[in-house]
C-alpha cells in the first residue's frame, strides 16, 4: 500500500464515525466488471456495491443521461411533477406488474414506507392501533427504526430497544411458524423473497404459494423485500415473478437506481385506494428528476442490453463451478443461491479468505461469518467467473 493510500484511510479514521469495519482500500474508479483503487490495482468485483452496479462501471449512455438530467434540473420537490418520476413509475410498473409507486431514497426509506401502508391498510378496516406484522428470523430490512423492527437478527436491534411495538417473528420456509403466529390482529407478513444478509436463503415455492394463500384468505398485505434480490439478480426482473404470485407491497432499491441512491414501494391498487392518502407520507428527495433519470436509463438499459437473459445464462455456470469448488474442499458445506446472488457456505469464518481474495485483485463480501456471498455486476460473463474461481481456488488453498 502506498503512502498516499495509507494517508487517506489515516485521514478517514480520524473524520468519519466508526460505524464500519472497512478493507483497506481507497477505490478510485470503475470500468466495466473490474475496480481500481488509488494506486491503480484493479480488482475483479464480485460485490457490485453489495448488489448495485449491475450494469457494470462506466456505462456511457448510464453516465451521460445522468449528466444530460444534471444540466437540465436536478431537484425540484414533490410539491410538482417531473417527467423523469413519471416516465419511471409507468416503467416500473410494467416490469414489475404493481400499480402504484412511491419513490424514496433508499431501501429502508421503502420498508418504512411499506410498513405505513400495511398500518394505515389495517386500520382505515376497523379504526384500531394494535396491528401486529410478522416478520422472519434471519431477514435484513435496515437499520431505522421501523425497518430494524422487523429485521430477524437480535444483535440488530437490541442496543437500539424498545422497537417498534407489535412485531412478530416466523421462520423462513416453515409455514406452520407463520400460521402459528397469525392472530385477528395480524396485518402484514413481511420477508425477501430471497434472504441475503441472513444467509442466501431463497424461498421455497410451496412455502411463498401458501404464505399467499393465507394472505388472500384473511386480508393479509404481504409485502415483498426485493432491495437486494431484485432488479433481475435471480434471472427474473423480480425473484417473486419466479413464483406465480403477487404481493400487495413490494419495495426495491439498490439497482433500481445502480449507483444513484433511489428505493421505491409498490402496491396494488386496492392498497392504494385504501391506505396513505395526502399528508400520510413524503420525502423530500424521493422522485427527484436525477434519480428517476437514473431509474429510467437503468430500466431502458436491462432491455437493450439484454440483462434477464444473461443472467440465465452465466448463474447456471456459476452455480456449476461453485458446485465444483465444494466437491474439492470438504470445508465448503453448501452452495445455495438464485440466479447471480450465489453463498457459499463454509464450517468456518470466511473473513481470512476474503482479504486473501482481496491481496489478489478479487473483491467478495460475506453473508455472516461462515458464508462468502457473491453479489456481481449482471453483466458478467462466463470468462469473468472463470477469473473468480481462479483466484477464489488459490486462497481455498492456502487455507
Amino acid at each position: 500500500m502506498s503512502t498516499q493510500m495509507q494517508g487517506y484511510i489515516d485521514q478517514a479514521e480520524k473524520d468519519l464515525l466508526h460505524t464500519y469495519n472497512r478493507y483497506q482500500i481507497v477505490l478510485d474508479k470503475g470500468e466495466g466488471v473490474y475496480l481500481y483503487d488509488t494506486d491503480g490495482k484493479k480488482y475483479l468485483d464480485f460485490v457490485s456495491g453489495i448488489a448495485v452496479f449491475a450494469l457494470g462501471y462506466a456505462n456511457k449512455e448510464y453516465n451521460d443521461a445522468l449528466k444530460n438530467q444534471i444540466d437540465k434540473i436536478i431537484h425540484t420537490s414533490n410539491y410538482y411533477y417531473n417527467q423523469p418520476a413519471i416516465d419511471a413509475a409507468r416503467k416500473l410498473k410494467k416490469v414489475s406488474g404493481m400499480d402504484r409507486v412511491f419513490f424514496t431514497n433508499s431501501g429502508a426509506e421503502a420498508i418504512e414506507g411499506a410498513l405505513k401502508a400495511a398500518r394505515k391498510y389495517a386500520f382505515l378496516k376497523d379504526g384500531k392501533n394494535d396491528h401486529e406484522i410478522i416478520a422472519l428470523n434471519h431477514s435484513f430490512h435496515g437499520r431505522t427504526f421501523g425497518a430494524l423492527s422487523v429485521t430477524g437478527n437480535p444483535k440488530y436491534r437490541e442496543p437500539f430497544e424498545p422497537m417498534i411495538g407489535n412485531i412478530k417473528f416466523a421462520d423462513m420456509n416453515d409455514y406452520d411458524s407463520i400460521k402459528k403466529q397469525v392472530t385477528d390482529k395480524t396485518c402484514a407478513i413481511i420477508m425477501e423473497t430471497v434472504q441475503g444478509e441472513g444467509g442466501i436463503y431463497p424461498a421455497d415455492a410451496d412455502f411463498i404459494k401458501k404464505v399467499r394463500k393465507l394472505c388472500d384468505e384473511k386480508d393479509i398485505l404481504l409485502i415483498l423485500d426485493e432491495i437486494q434480490c431484485g432488479m433481475g439478480r435471480t434471472g427474473y426482473m423480480y425473484a417473486f415473478q419466479k413464483y406465480g404470485i403477487k404481493p400487495d407491497i413490494m419495495t426495491t432499491a439498490k439497482a433500481l437506481g445502480c449507483g444513484v441512491p433511489v428505493g421505491a414501494f409498490m402496491m396494488t391498487e386496492k392498497v392504494g385506494q385504501n391506505s396513505l392518502t395526502a399528508g400520510d407520507h413524503g420525502t423530500t428527495y424521493g422522485g427527484n428528476p436525477l434519480a428517476c433519470a437514473a431509474i429510467n436509463k437503468v430500466l431502458d438499459l436491462f432491455e437493450k442490453e439484454h440483462i434477464i437473459e444473461n443472467v440465465n445464462q452465466v448463474a447456471p455456470y456459476l452455480e456449476e463451478k461453485l458446485d465444483e469448488l465444494k466437491t474439492r474442499y470438504s470445508f465448503i458445506t453448501e452452495r445455495r443461491g438464485a440466479g447471480l446472488m450465489q453463498g457459499l457456505v463454509m464450517d468456518m469464518p470466511v473473513g481470512d479468505i476474503i482479504n486473501k481474495a482481496l491481496e489478489k485483485g478479487l473483491i467478495l463480501i460475506n453473508a455472516g461469518a461462515n458464508i462468502i456471498r457473491m453479489v456481481p455486476p449482471l453483466v458478467i460473463t462466463k470468462n469473468d467467473v472463470d477469473e473468480m474461481i481462479d483466484i477464489l481456488e488459490s486462497c481455498l488453498k492456502e487455507v
